[in-house]
């Protein structure tokens, strides 16, 4: 068989295609003349609403709500409102359903049953959310909200609360044929929730573990009685405290929409969002020999232990968000969007950090202080041309596109060396340190423009090949503030491509076949101050999604073969040389099921093989790199009773499996496998429900990853939360 995985992909796509051909007959013209009127519907940006009036809900559409726990349509993979079932990629939606029922209050809580995806890598991070996708990180470049890049980098980081989320959608694989510089693992696209049709009323209070309490609201509907204003106002505030002692965990968040509709075929949909946090005790460093296992006393380190210090500890972020969704049918074939967003935060982040063990008995850590002060500007726009038509032949749906990044980053950071060690076992706080100097002052600027064209073709009633193509130019500049020193600007272009067929039988079972290649811009620079060229990859994919006839119920397989390279490897990222390449080889299967009424169930189990395949350091080659479990498995049902006395009353339970991971380059040192159990239980009436849930039931003491020998991670301790809300 070929070996490159460009010729793999085509010898597969050309026997998928011969098959399915062969299966179907080739048909005269007439016969192959096909819609896509069942591939693609456009929802309106304010038909997204929570219902149609006479208690039904409205129609699914990729931008509105999920009708409980089963997702059938997103725009995520194709930037269309397409069928899932119909997509040639793999891809997940978390709804806002479930990410009630299972209690998430982060991001990271939201995703734990997709599979493909780790999140929380290093442990329940207060400043932001961490992932891993198909074993590479998407934390930097991997989060998007409606379809724009939250682009993050150095310490300058976006975090979203998913309480404004109508959906979260998890697209696994090479991504930059339509958004430019992503992952070649996958992104995450949170759907903000958008005005509703409807009035819309609910309000919720609740708190638990760590003191934390919170209130929460979401209002809207139409404004005027003609029709053509709508809006929304949600919020949740929140005070409390981390999971570690002396680190507060609050979260002021607010995001103002509203939607003009002046006739049918326009929409113009603003969406706004403001956040503030204000927590400490964030990336807490311990040692593999204190957490992972006994240190030379014998004991472990508390899970609560602030290895920080109160009188510095903070961490503060104000972020703002300010775009826009404008959308106009010009008729049946021609549409056009453009979606817009400017995006501001200004991070302060102070604190003492572990480096090493200060005395044999291995009680003493010696630790350094470090600051700095991101602030950071992200300017994106993507304009679209949207046409739906047949040639006689076959159903098309093309779409067409540029979009315009610009992203301004002023990075400061200060270190003092050392500070007072901290006793692990007798903590003294409250430790002042001589005022940190600063080593890194540096102004970046990153600018993207993106050329792009995709096809989806109905080359029969069932069999669709999809094709795109990008081409990109970016352009990188770095200005050293603190030294003084001239840097290049550093010019690139770059092409990247998509290949998808996917076959739908009758009985709702869809294999499918893709081939797609990537790049990503990263940030920094190397030795000589020159900015660091954009990372590549590719992926072959074979899978095949089910979807049962008359079943409210989503099942998917997928197999995958995907490279990340010029990698910077820890043996070179140090002295600022890019080179390396790491593959990733594995299987995925997914349920999501709606099993009887009321009974809900989410299952997924990822396994991979993940290695170094090229590196300048050779006791690297053929190793798994550091931090990364190449083995999850996860399943959460639900149950509420529909009849009876009983009726509103309900439960749930989920159980999650973390394979091991490694701690250093040349995998010697392992951290454990792990599995922990989540629960619920809750009451709906008239409006109103009470619930109260359960991570971590049984309070297992684990360590989420390493990645180094003293850079190990503690998980989430047990976190009870209770909530009482009324919707009307």
């Amino acid at each position: 068989m070929p070996s490159s995985p460009f010729a793999r992909s085509a010898v597969l796509a050309a026997g998928v295609s011969i098959m399915v051909l062969a299966l179907t007959g080739a048909g005269s013209a007439q016969e192959r003349a096909v819609t896509l009127d069942t591939l693609s519907v456009e929802g309106s940006g304010a038909g997204n609403g929570t219902g149609v009036g006479n208690g039904r809900r409205a129609p699914e559409t990729a931008r509105g709500p999920v009708d409980g726990y089963v997702a059938t349509r997103s725009a995520t993979a194709t930037k269309t409102d397409t069928p899932i079932i119909r997509t040639p990629q793999s891809i997940s939606v978390v709804g806002a359903d479930q990410i009630k029922a299972q209690g998430s209050q982060t991001l990271s809580e939201a995703v734990r049953y997709t599979p493909g995806i780790y999140a929380n890598q290093f442990g329940p991070d207060t400043r932001l959310d961490w992932f891993l996708i198909r074993g590479f990180s998407a934390t930097g470049t991997g989060l998007f909200r409606d379809g724009l890049q939250l682009f993050q980098t150095s310490f300058a980081n976006f975090r979203v609360d998913p309480f404004g989320a109508e959906r979260i959608e998890l697209l696994r694989g090479p991504a930059a044929t339509l958004f430019g510089g992503s992952p070649v693992g996958g992104l995450i696209n949170i759907v903000s929730k958008r005005p509703t049709l409807e009035p819309l009323r609910y309000l919720e209070l609740g708190g638990g573990s760590f003191d934390q309490r919170y209130a929460a609201f979401d209002l809207g509907g139409p404004v005027d009685e003609s029709g053509h204003w709508f809006y929304r106002l949600t919020g949740r505030f929140q005070n409390g405290n981390a999971q570690v002692n002396f680190a507060p965990e609050d979260r002021y968040y607010i995001a103002p929409s509203f939607t003009y509709k002046p006739d049918g075929a326009t929409t113009f949909t603003v969406l706004t969002s403001f956040q503030r946090d204000e927590t400490g005790g964030a990336g807490q460093f311990l040692p593999y020999a204190g957490t992972v296992r006994n240190n030379a006393s014998g004991f472990r380190i508390d899970r609560k232990l602030n290895a920080s210090d109160p009188l510095i500890d903070r961490y503060t972020r104000n972020q703002a968000n300010l775009g826009y969704e404008f959308e106009h049918h010009f008729d049946d074939v021609w549409t056009v969007r453009q979606n817009l967003r400017f995006s501001f935060l200004e991070v302060t982040d102070q604190r003492y950090i572990p480096f090493a063990y200060g005395n044999a008995a291995q009680t003493n850590l010696s630790r350094y202080g470090f600051l700095t002060t991101p602030r950071a500007g992200l300017f994106t726009v993507d304009n679209q041309a949207q046409a739906r038509f047949n040639d006689g032949y076959f159903g098309h749906t093309l779409l067409m596109g540029v979009d315009y990044k610009r992203y301004s980053l002023s990075d400061n950071q200060a270190s003092t060396f050392p500070v007072s060690s901290l006793n692990v076992l007798s903590p003294r706080y409250y430790q002042s340190s001589a005022r940190p100097t600063p080593y890194l002052v540096m102004d970046q600027q990153l600018q993207q423009t993106g050329l792009y064209a995709q096809d989806q073709v109905a080359l029969t009633e069932r069999l669709t090949f999809l094709i795109g193509g990008r081409q990109d130019f970016v352009r990188s500049d770095v200005q050293d503030k603190l030294f003084g020193a001239s840097t290049p600007s550093l010019n690139e272009s770059a092409f990247t491509g998509r290949l998808g067929l996917i076959y739908n039988f009758d009985n709702g079972f869809a294999p499918y076949v893709t081939y797609g290649t990537s790049f990503n811009p990263t940030p920094g620079f190397d030795a000589a101050q020159k900015p660091f060229k954009s990372e590549s990859g590719e992926q072959v994919e074979v899978g095949a999604k089910f979807q049962p006839v008359g079943w409210n119920s989503f099942f998917t397989v997928a197999a995958f073969d995907l490279e990340r390279s010029n990698v910077p490897t820890p043996a070179t990222a140090l002295t600022g040389r890019q080179i390396g390449a790491v593959r990733s080889r594995g299987f995925e299967a997914s349920a999501t099921a709606n099993l009887a009424e009321g009974l809900n169930l989410v299952a997924s189990y990822t396994i991979y093989d993940l290695k170094n395949v090229k590196t300048d350091n050779a006791d690297e080659l053929g190793k798994v790199p550091v931090g990364i479990p190449e083995t999850l498995a996860s399943l959460w049902a639900d149950y509420t009773i529909p009849l009876g006395d009983l009726k509103g009353f309900g439960f749930g339970g989920g159980v999650n499996y973390v394979g091991r991971s490694f701690a250093d380059v040349a995998n010697t040192l392992k951290v454990s496998e792990y599995v922990t159990f989540d629960a619920s239980v809750h009451y709906d009436y008239v409006g109103w429900r009470a619930a109260v849930n359960i991570l971590n039931v049984g309070d297992r003491r684990f360590v989420s990853s390493c990645s180094t020998d003293f850079s190990c991670f503690y998980g989430t301790q047990r976190k009870i939360v209770a909530s009482v809300s009324y919707k009307w």
